[in-house]
């Protein structure tokens, strides 16, 4: 079984509250849902919406036909009524107006009919919601509900689920890293780690600060390294660009740093609130000189709460830099899924003591107690001991999971990706002769990558990008080039019934 059902309207009319309610009383039944919001960069105004697809399975992507719409106004059935099934339903807001600040409430009201969900369990969700104005809240779910009929019988099932996005998952690895301080400054699409990290600070008991800009929180984000602090910070697109010099500082200066980038459009300022999977290679790469560095790129809340864990854990190790990789589909998309509780890894802080001895951090090349050298000997001493130290870092990813496979593991056909485009490569390879090799570590390359291509007889590569820049990582790594290629790059995800039949179209089946 599988739904998808656009809800539509204007920014404040409150889109994401309908999803919202909707999407975790579906969990609570059982349901898996996955959330894809879709807005311009405007404050009020404009298109939005979000499709939410339902299933009786792990779900992790939208499709392209429509079984519902939710229209909290006339533009959103005139753009979507195209998309819409013939068996589709449609929730007009028009005998609704009346409930004013209310109206997504009764619009959620009536889906929760429509889609077979009993009375009690929609008022029970309301009030857990709605704190203030709650009778006036249930008055308008309750009108909702009973002005329309019902379509589907969602029974409830037996699976005990978690909502979460994938900026949810950066911030629970973090906290589960015991995170002592993060920096930032609002970018989309970031910001919402930034915010979830203050909200809860005081119950947690990190610290969450935001400096003037970009280059003070890279800066101040390395002396607070330096003090001892567990430290993390987070950006996007043209804040990165601001920091790189502070992360050649890092280089050299071999003080911890964790890095959150979610990715987004660019050029410059590009497209603001849609996604891309264009960064890739400037986390590789940015910064002057050469120095090692870690970089992740989970592609589920659940993957980024692990994955966030060991960024911290090898960049303590190894006081190496540590990306983590992440773009807005992933970031800003809900996902439900049966949380798999593992042990986070333990991050040691090892700092010289204050006191014992005097310690020194510099720009400069240094001997072992931080003292400024220009001598050539020491100098390709130090060079060797940065790339020996990337050699470590690799040795020790060896027992983490730096690549996962999905679908038919004896499969020919190979398909190849990261990050955000997984959900929707994992649901188009569904009851397809197809192997998913989803990469997890993109520095260090996981060597297992080259002897998966050599042994398949198709390779595809999936990437939401211009160029394949996985696909140019792997060439320089193998010496493989993949022919075959599934690009996309206007802004929008992968969807997964389409990308099945690019897929098909590729594979010739």
């Amino acid at each position: 079984m599988r739904l998808n059902i656009i809800i539509g309207g204007r920014a404040g009319q409150g889109i994401n509250l309908v999803s919202g309610i909707v999407s975790s009383v579906l969990a609570q039944q059982g349901y898996f849902t996955f959330n894809y919001r879709d807005y311009p960069s405007v404050i009020r105004g404009g298109h939005n919406f979000n499709i939410l697809s339902i299933s009786d399975q792990q779900v992790e992507s939208h499709e392209s036909s429509i079984n519902g719409i939710v229209a909290m106004d006339d533009l959103t059935l005139e753009v979507h009524k195209k998309e819409l099934k013939k068996s589709g339903f449609t929730i007009p807001s028009d005998k609704y107006i009346e409930f004013g600040i209310n109206l997504n409430i009764a619009l959620a009201g009536a889906l929760m009919k429509t889609l077979g969900i009993e009375k009690s369990v929609l008022n029970q969700e309301v009030k857990k919601v709605i704190k203030n104005n709650s009778e006036e809240a249930l008055k308008a779910a309750g009108f909702g509900f009973d002005s329309v009929e019902k379509k589907f019988s969602l029974n409830k099932l037996n699976n005990n689920l978690t909502i979460f996005s994938g900026s949810d998952g950066i911030v629970q690895g973090a906290i589960n890293s015991k995170i002592d301080v993060y920096f930032g400054y609002p970018m989309t699409p970031s910001t919402a780690v930034l915010q979830s990290l203050a909200s809860s600070q005081e119950k947690v008991g990190h610290l969450v600060f935001q400096p003037e800009g970009e280059i003070a929180v890279a800066n101040m984000a390395l002396a607070s390294s330096f003090a001892g602090a567990r430290t993390m910070i987070g950006t996007s697109g043209g804040g990165y660009d601001l920091m790189t010099e502070a992360l050649s500082l890092q280089g050299q200066s071999e003080i911890p740093l964790v890095v959150y980038l979610a990715s987004r459009v660019g050029p410059a300022t590009g497209l603001p609130t849609y996604t891309l999977q264009g960064d890739l290679d400037i986390a590789l790469r940015a910064g002057h000189g050469e120095f090692p560095r870690v970089v992740i790129a989970p592609g589920t809340p659940q993957e980024a709460i692990e994955k966030t864990n060991e960024a911290f854990y090898l960049s303590e190790k190894f006081g190496a830099l540590s990306i983590i990789l992440s773009d807005k589909h992933l970031a800003e998309s809900e996902y439900s899924f049966v949380e798999q509780t593992k042990k986070p890894l333990k991050i040691e802080i090892k700092r010289p003591i204050p006191g014992e001895k005097i310690v020194k951090a510099t720009s400069y090349e240094h001997d072992d107690f931080g003292n400024t050298t220009e001598a050539a000997e020491l100098t390709f001493k130090k060079a060797n001991l940065r790339l020996k130290k990337y050699d470590d870092i690799k040795k020790e990813c060896e027992k983490l999971e730096t690549i996962k496979f999905h679908g038919n593991q004896k499969s020919k056909n190979l398909i190849i990706g990261w990050g955000s485009t997984a959900g929707a490569i994992k649901d188009a390879i569904k009851g397809l002769d197809a192997k998913f090799l989803q990469v997890l570590y993109l520095k260090p390359l996981s060597d297992n990558i080259k002897t998966e291509i050599e042994e398949a007889k198709n390779v595809i590569l999936i990437e939401n990008n211009l160029t394949g820049q996985l696909g140019r990582l792997i060439r320089e790594k193998t010496g493989i080039s993949i022919k075959n290629r599934i690009l996309k790059y206007n802004g929008l995800p992968f969807l997964s019934d389409e990308l099945q039949a690019q897929i098909k179209k590729e594979l010739k089946i």
